[in-house]
């Protein structure tokens, strides 16, 4: 496995429930983990993210700024996926609620659009993900 360059790890309040979350709802699949330090690698396709439990391996907090939920705020990680449907599915059958609900959005990118068909969800602690599949490019100021 390559790591990529730019792997967040994310700070989480319960590692069963936030591996949980992201496996069996969003799709991730575990490269390799610590569970003596509620630590995980995930994958989903080409994205990495790594989980990390709060107080059992090393945590990263500054005395001034106390870990509080919802953790993240002011960040969302946009996730490529074949198909945001089956994780829409397996969040509706589990009753998680979305933050965003799924929407096809149009970005500017120099003279053409390129397309997401996405939504928001929020992980357990909080942390915003913006699933998304690609609906390819148009010219700009196309509808």
């Amino acid at each position: 496995m390559r790591t990529n360059a730019l792997v967040p790890e994310l700070a989480i309040s319960d590692w069963r429930v936030s591996r949980a979350f992201y496996c069996d709802l969003i799709g991730f699949q575990v490269a390799y983990e610590r569970p003596e330090e509620g630590f995980s690698f995930l994958t989903l396709g080409d994205a990495q993210l790594m989980i990390d439990q709060i107080g059992l391996g090393r945590t990263f907090e500054l005395a001034e700024a106390p870990m509080e939920r919802p953790f993240g705020r002011g960040l969302n990680l946009q996730i490529l996926v074949p198909q945001v449907e089956p994780i829409l599915e397996r969040l509706a059958r589990a009753d998680v609620p979305l933050y965003l609900p799924l929407e096809e959005k149009w970005y500017r990118r120099d003279d053409h659009e390129v397309g997401n068909r996405q939504f928001v969800v929020a992980d357990p602690d909080g942390y915003l993900l913006r699933l998304f599949e690609d609906l390819g490019e148009r010219p700009a100021g196309a509808e």
